[in-house]
């Protein structure tokens, strides 16, 4: 009979299955209904201050999640790890990266969509199974997970988190293989979705992307020293350099022989995420070789192309909207300025607030420069609109500080279905799109006009010249044509992630 998969408790005694819940308005945008990316991960092998390395690997991603963040050393005999809820700023002092010894590490941001926001889910997990210590973290979300942890309830085993990292826990734990690299690649053969899972072994760091390239993921170094990261930004914030992106499918081993490639299984339909390029990922990342910020000005360049509108300035919505505002302004030859501005102080709210206080909330976030906008015709560059409630508020906001005219571009197309990869979308009929045409949203948010770029003007504007399906790309948020079939308990029930 395998031995059960034992579940370390986190840094500072407290058990992991008992956690700490987390205020479940704490850390998400009660203003804003933005999507939200499900985390970020960085690894390190072969570095002195592997730590020290993660934890600024991590303030590079902590865009990608907000609520909790951890990391996981080993020293070649034993692990050492801290996690905690909140920024990764919050979670770490000099103290904490001190007792954190070793010079191979792995850290995660995390962002929790459907799954509890509570410590016990805090990433990396770190297990005991009959070949020693285990530690996973992984950006992305399994579609089959519920299946398959159903199963492994039903043959005795016993679950600690809500998490689909821990089944893929399960999963190594129950291999008839010895050697763990066998153990990994036989579970990950097992589930169906979007991730990028870095596993931490005492000796061994493994990297794995899933068969489709939904999420991001690079390989950079460091001198002698790996790194791993899911943006590579955060290559530049530690001084490293970009190697090369994982590709689909790809399983990297490395310990003290050096890289070793692998795979666990054959690429399937490329299909990496169009929302990474359009508003997930830093402007000063790339992925495949694309830098997200001149993809986004192209954005910008063919919505006015195909959308032109007489007005007098262009603004875009802070901050991800600003490069495309850019390259509109450049191809209509409309001024671009700074008609908003972002607050970057207001932190994260632990109250649940009244409407009328939530409607009051954007201006903590959002402020308008009356004297920009006032008496101008201003058009508006947005990267997407979701609910449809901060559109109008932005809207309101430009109206309010005197604008004649509000032009609502937005540089992707209509959200119309929800993501069951990975990132935190509602349900099919909470999204705008699904219910209204573009002339009733258009009514909606109070716009002048409203145009949303094509789904071949975002294809041209990322540019991948690769991949029969899409260019390579995941477009199901605009065409429901998923790349990962997705079972009708997900379909039914909106965001399926983690």
């Amino acid at each position: 009979m395998k031995r059960p998969l034992q579940i370390l408790h986190a840094a500072g005694g407290i058990p992991q299955w008992q956690g700490d819940y987390f205020n479940e308005g704490a850390g998400r945008d009660g203003v804003f209904d933005k999507l939200k990316e499900e985390c970020g991960v960085f690894g390190v092998f072969g570095h002195p201050e592997a730590a020290s390395l993660t934890y600024y690997g991590l303030h590079a991603l902590q865009h990608r999640g907000q609520e909790s963040a951890g990391i996981c050393t080993s020293d070649g005999k034993k692990f050492a790890y801290h996690r905690g809820m909140g920024l990764v700023k919050e979670v770490f002092d000099n103290d904490h990266l001190r007792s954190l010894a070793g010079t191979i590490a792995i850290g995660h941001v995390r962002y929790s969509t459907s799954g509890e926001s509570k410590l016990a889910n805090a990433q990396p997990l770190v297990f005991k199974y009959r070949e020693g210590d285990l530690a996973i973290a992984t950006n992305g979300n399994l579609v089959n997970a519920g299946k398959i942890r159903e199963t492994l309830e039903r043959q005795g085993s016993i679950f600690q988190t809500t998490s689909d990292t821990e089944v893929v826990a399960h999963l190594i734990a129950r291999s008839q293989h010895n050697d763990i690299v066998e153990a990994v690649k036989e579970a990950l053969r097992q589930v169906q979705g979007a991730f990028a899972f870095l596993v931490l072994t005492r000796n061994k760091l493994i990297a794995a992307l899933d068969r489709h390239g939904l999420r991001p993921f690079s390989l950079g170094k460091l001198g002698d020293a790996y790194i791993l990261a899911s943006e590579t930004c955060a290559f530049d914030t530690v001084g490293g350099t970009y190697v090369r992106d994982l590709s689909p499918g790809e399983l990297l081993v490395i310990d003290e022989n050096g890289l070793r490639e692998d795979r666990f299984a054959e690429m399937e339909k490329r299909a990496i995420c169009s929302m990474e390029y359009i508003y997930f990922a830093r402007p000063d990342s790339d992925i495949d070789a694309i830098n997200i910020h001149s993809a986004r000005k192209r954005m910008g360049r063919l919505l006015a192309m195909e959308s032109f509108v007489d007005a007098d300035v262009v603004t875009g919505v802070p901050d991800s909207s600003t490069s495309a505002a850019i390259g509109f302004a450049e191809q209509t030859g409309i001024p671009y300025e700074l008609g908003l501005i972002k607050n970057r102080y207001t932190g994260r709210t632990f109250i649940e607030p009244s409407q009328e206080l939530r409607e009051q909330g954007v201006k903590m976030k959002l402020s308008a420069v009356r004297k920009v906008v006032e008496g101008k015709r201003v058009v508006m560059i947005d990267d997407s609109i979701v609910r449809g409630t901060t559109s109008l508020r932005i809207v309101n906001l430009l109206r309010e500080a005197g604008a004649n005219e509000v032009h609502v571009r937005i540089c992707s197309p209509p959200f119309l279905n929800p993501c069951f990869y990975g990132i935190d979308t509602p349900t099919r009929k909470e999204l705008i799109a699904s219910s209204k045409s573009v002339e009733e949203i258009r009514q909606a948010i109070n716009a002048d006009s409203l145009y949303f770029l094509s789904k071949q003007g975002l294809l041209d504007a990322i540019g991948r010249a690769h991949g029969e399906w899409n260019r390579g790309l995941c477009t199901a948020c605009f065409d429901n044509d998923y790349p990962v079939p997705v079972g009708e308990e997900h379909a039914s029930a909106g965001c399926g992630c983690d």
